[in-house]
């Protein structure tokens, strides 16, 4: 059978010969007890033995783990973990037990999820799905359970008393993000891959250190695409998942620089635009109030038409009470920052998305004598933005508004005609001459005009 397609309850049927492990010595007499008692008995018989004995039997599956190398066993101990685990994720704690303490109890899942082998024979596992999928499900649940009791944080470390080194959180956490990171980019398998590692983000990165490390593992770019309409329950629940990704990265700095950058924000409002499912809305709301008075996210947010949108979200039956604190925190901080934008703020936020418009400001002689000073910060940053969207832009609107604010700044700049030449933009613009669109050869002509007259004659030019 194809081992990307086994399920848990294909493999949870088989018998598996403990007897012949004792006689070769892999499992002890005590191991084999162990696993007699527990071997096909109900979830009710199995969760009476883990209250009683459950470090105990954490210990036998680790040893199996680690000692045989059979896949048809490794993947029935993987599915004996991973159902108790399920069952009761508090049961992570018992892998922190002190009567583990010696024991290595990460080594066998990392070994395999991030297909680093300890032994040639699991060469043969690289292109074993169960088995990896598994492997890192149960690694971060296990993982999780420790970060969750700092306490117990030396018994599988350096200030273990056992002499053999065992494996830090670190590394661990390091070999998973890696691992995570590889599946999104390059997946295993081609509808359960993506899914496994983004609902392990959604738990790891609660952990500080694994946020800086997706970061800097470049993982923030792979959650992007992810954020797509969702039609069915599986895709609905990725959505949601991602999202969760995200809100837990808007509490990290050098992430939130990374979403500025990105098209993470409007895809974030499309998502509350059109999701009608509660929790998904919830958690990408509270990932916007989180970046909201982050850089220029609120002008963004602005920009985008996010306040009309909390208003008309407002207005539905919610019945999380989250998430309408939620919403009317992004409507009070979205009204502070349109009350705060200036005009040039604006207009700056305008030029920088690319979304150049007839607004008032472009035609307003007071806001280009007010402003024209402002051009000049970051070395003429926004006059460099507008000649770069000559070259890149197909809107015939917008190359039509970028001529004109050019043949603006020619007339209102003291040095207005030398800067601009300096910057290469008359040949741009003279391209646009010959523009099938008449608003945009109207606006060139206007800005080759100014540029040749100067600013002593170019006021009588008709706008």
């Amino acid at each position: 059978m194809d081992h990307a397609e086994l399920n848990m309850e294909q493999v949870l049927k088989r018998d598996i010969p403990w007897e012949t492990y004792m006689t070769t010595k892999l499992i002890t007499g005590t191991g084999l007890q162990l696993l007699r008692r527990y071997d096909n008995k109900s979830e009710r018989q199995r969760a009476v033995l883990l209250d009683d004995d459950g470090p105990a039997y954490v210990r036998v599956f680790i040893t199996i783990l680690r000692d045989i190398f059979k896949e048809e066993t490794v993947e029935y101990v993987l599915a004996l973990i991973d159902e108790m685990l399920t069952a009761n994720p508090k049961r992570a704690r018992l892998f922190h037990d002190k009567f583990l303490a010696s024991e290595d109890i990460y080594e066998p899942f990392l070994s395999i999820a991030r297909s680093t082998w300890a032994h040639l024979e699991r060469l043969l596992w690289k292109g074993n799905w169960f088995i990896q999928e598994k492997s890192c499900k149960i690694l971060t649940m296990v993982v999780s359970g420790r970060l969750e009791n700092q306490e117990r944080v030396t018994s599988n470390g350096e200030a273990s008393n056992s002499k053999k080194q065992l494996t830090s959180t670190d590394d661990v956490l390091k070999g998973l993000v890696e691992w995570l990171c590889s599946q999104l980019k390059k997946p295993s398998h081609p509808s359960r891959a993506i899914p496994t590692a983004i609902n392990c983000l959604a738990t790891l990165l609660k952990e500080p250190m694994v946020r800086s490390l997706f970061v800097q593992a470049d993982g923030v770019k792979l959650l992007i695409p992810l954020i797509l309409p969702a039609s069915t329950q599986q895709s609905m629940q990725l959505l949601y998942e991602t999202c969760l990704c995200l809100w837990l990265l808007s509490f990290y700095e050098p992430a939130i620089e990374y979403l500025a950058t990105s098209r993470a924000l409007a895809r974030l409002i499309e998502v509350v635009k059109g999701s009608t499912k509660e929790k998904v809305v919830r958690v990408a709301v509270l990932t916007l109030r989180n970046l909201l008075p982050k850089g220029t996210f609120g002008s963004q947010m602005v920009d985008l038409g996010l306040p009309q949108i909390v208003q008309s979200l407002k207005a539905q039956a919610w019945s999380d009470e989250d998430l309408l604190e939620a919403l009317n925190q992004l409507e009070d901080g979205l009204r502070d920052n349109i009350k705060k934008m200036s005009s040039f703020d604006k207009y700056k936020q305008e030029v920088l998305l690319g979304h150049l418009d007839w607004s008032p400001m472009h035609k307003d002689p007071i806001f280009w004598r007010e402003n024209i000073t402002k051009f000049e910060e970051n070395e003429f940053q926004i006059l460099r933005v507008l000649i770069t969207i000559l070259d890149t832009s197909r809107d015939p609107r917008a190359l039509a508004v970028d001529c004109f604010d050019l043949s603006q700044f020619i007339q209102y700049h003291p040095a207005g005609r030398v800067i601009v030449t300096d910057l290469n933009a008359k040949d741009r613009v003279m391209k646009l001459m010959n523009h099938e669109n008449a608003e945009v050869t109207k606006n060139a002509l206007l800005c080759i005009q100014r540029l040749f007259l100067g600013a002593k004659y170019a006021s009588f030019l008709q706008v």
